[in-house]
């Protein structure tokens, strides 16, 4: 009898590890489907020959990770050009209305385009959606659907932000008696509600405010930017 106990106990023994491993495994598993069934993407680009940039695009993540990516001048100086890439995170506000919209919007799985072709040209544009059960793509040019006007709107405003921010940065280093006309063009086209997310460029708005060796002019206006940025934060809670 205690032979057989004592084998009985050495096989549970031995048996609990690979328990463990199935366990865990099983878990994992549960985990990544999850993560899988929560993971998806929406992608706005808008190619535009002529314009500046000719070319850029916007993607977001659903936990609101975010990518900017254009092709454009390095400055209104020059011809020259430079393929620019900003990493930053939406707010949980902003991403939230992004996603109810492409919900609105079908996830872009029909036509969005609105066929009109008198309507003038304001570039080749593509609306993204995807996730574990969809992959769907709608290029347009002018589209008559609600929901997309409004993410039309408002990547091209984040687009805008990002463009003062690139150039910002640019004059900083390079070019820093251009830092007030490029500021105060910022200043008027936030007040007037063409731009979005401010607070994806606070990092070199904080930067000019606070070097000592840029125009006291120029450090107000970034910080003017700044308190614009909070503002639109609070707003959007």
């Amino acid at each position: 009898m205690g032979a057989q106990v004592g084998r009985n106990l050495f096989r549970r023994r031995r048996e609990y590890p690979f328990r463990v491993v199935i366990f865990f495994s099983i878990v994992l598993s549960l985990h990544s489907v999850a993560a899988g069934a929560d993971s998806a993407n929406i992608s706005f680009s808008l190619n535009f020959p002529g314009s500046d940039p000719d070319r850029y695009s916007i993607s977001v993540a659903s936990d609101g990770r975010a990518k900017y990516e254009c092709e454009a001048k390095i400055s209104s100086e020059t011809d020259d050009r430079e393929t620019y890439q900003n990493e930053f995170q939406f707010s949980p506000a902003v991403r939230a209305r992004i996603f109810e919209l492409a919900a609105q919007a079908h996830y872009f799985s029909g036509k969005i385009d609105s066929g009109n072709h008198k309507i003038a040209f304001t570039g080749a544009k593509k609306l993204t959606y995807r996730d574990a059960d969809r992959n769907n793509v709608a290029e347009f040019n002018y589209s008559t659907v609600a929901p997309v006007q409004q993410l039309t709107a408002l990547f091209q405003g984040v687009a805008a932000t990002m463009e003062f921010g690139r150039r910002l940065a640019h004059y900083q280093r390079y070019q820093k008696l251009a830092l007030d006309d490029e500021l105060r063009r910022m200043e008027s086209e936030a007040q007037d509600n063409q731009l979005a997310e401010l607070q994806a460029v606070e990092s070199v708005l904080r930067e000019i405010s606070e070097d000592k060796s840029d125009l006291n002019v120029v450090r107000a206006r970034a910080q003017r930017l700044l308190e614009m940025s909070k503002k639109e934060n609070l707003a959007a809670h």
